[in-house]
């Protein structure tokens, strides 16, 4: 198999579709792996690791894209749709829900899309998404650490402390969602020592947050009077939401988010669906935050990308196998592996991921 680990361009991306140790293992296993140049310099990779690791540097973005397997990190931007070809397999975060441009380009070009966020397998009656986890701990992580920043009167916060000090109490942290995300905010916030308010759907879900954090945070089931009564009280919010394939719901309206304190801070982490605050847009590294109602938001869809070097291994760790697969069987890969198949959204010019298509369900037919 041809595959192409094209250099991502995504505002202040700096991670890598695989490590030179993984190009290292496809090599010997007779595959062609072709890097642009550069692809893994912001993540600690030098050309010089891949050539050793037996890739071929691609000199051009378009050599990179020529490949049958494209491996990224990152959905393609304008710049890149015109590379997406019929023949071709992309694997990649996509994210597809909310981004009907990339949706209709996609299906336009014919190419076979597999995102990601997708993939699932089932255990002990769960499903589990394992290329999402890894960066949804890092978000959920770095989120907090993000927050705390903000919240300092340098740069426009109210001037807060997260872990207060003797005679001063803590600031007050609301995370919206007790997944992944929620939990991994939740694990820095209380190590931090602020005061958390994690708020689910899902009572059973809250349960095992309990046995998780015991006394350390309180948990509220999530109805409209606890996320008002909570939201209001906030220094720092944390959208952490996730609908698998679907746009995240809006738990937080316009005219609540006025009523907040001038100088609190907002990180959606839930922006890459949609987000979950109705003030929140797509932001990014170069321009992180804006001020809405005197309200600090952070809405970068890549968090992941200000730690490289730790999220392409996290990444690289768990797409990995995935990607031997696709190697040697192409999409063949799909009929005998079901966590595989689940990730797939575009095929043949048709948009197939349930739940994508019931969010445009005239791109459906």
């Amino acid at each position: 198999m041809n595959i192409g680990i094209p250099r991502e361009i995504k505002d202040q991306e700096f991670r890598v579709g695989l490590t030179p140790g993984s190009v290292r293992t496809l090599c010997e296993q007779g595959h062609q792996v072709h890097v642009e140049t550069q692809a893994g310099a912001g993540a600690g990779y030098s050309d010089a690791d891949y050539q050793t690791a037996g890739a071929t540097i691609a000199s051009t973005a378009a050599h990179a894209w020529q490949q049958k397997l494209i491996v990224k990190v990152k959905e393609p931007l304008v710049a890149e749709y015109g590379f997406l070809r019929p023949d071709q397999m992309l694997f990649t975060y996509l994210h597809l829900a909310a981004n009907r441009e990339l949706t209709e380009q996609l299906i336009a070009s014919g190419v076979t899309a597999i995102a990601y966020e997708s993939v699932e397998d089932r255990q002990d009656g769960h499903v589990h998404h394992p290329l999402l986890a890894p960066m949804s701990v890092i978000a959920g992580r770095l989120s907090v650490q993000i927050g705390a920043h903000y919240l300092q009167r340098q740069h426009g916060g109210r001037g807060i402390l997260l872990s207060g000090i003797p005679g001063v109490k803590q600031g007050n942290v609301v995370i919206l969602g007790g997944g992944v995300v929620g939990a991994e905010a939740a694990r820095i916030a209380i190590g931090m020592g602020a005061r958390v308010t994690i708020l689910d759907v899902n009572v059973s879900r809250l349960a095992e947050l309990e046995i998780l954090f015991g006394c350390g945070a309180a948990l509220l089931c999530s109805n409209a009077q606890n996320i008002r009564d909570s939201i209001i009280d906030a220094d720092l919010v944390v959208g952490a939401v996730l609908i698998p394939g679907k746009r995240a719901p809006i738990l937080v309206s316009r005219e609540l988010v006025s009523k907040m304190r001038a100088g609190s801070v907002i990180v959606d982490v839930a922006v890459d669906q949609g987000g979950c605050i109705e003030t929140m847009r797509v932001t990014s590294h170069t321009n992180p935050v804006f001020h809405e109602h005197g309200v600090l938001h952070y809405g970068v869809p890549n968090m992941p990308g200000a730690v490289p070097w730790t999220s392409t291994q996290a990444l690289n760790n768990s797409t990995f196998p995935f990607v031997l697969e696709l190697a040697a069987h192409g999409i063949k890969a799909l009929d005998s592996d079901a966590a595989l198949a689940a990730g797939l959204a575009v095929s043949m010019r048709r948009l197939v991921h349930p739940a994508v298509r019931e969010v445009f369900p005239d791109l459906a037919s």
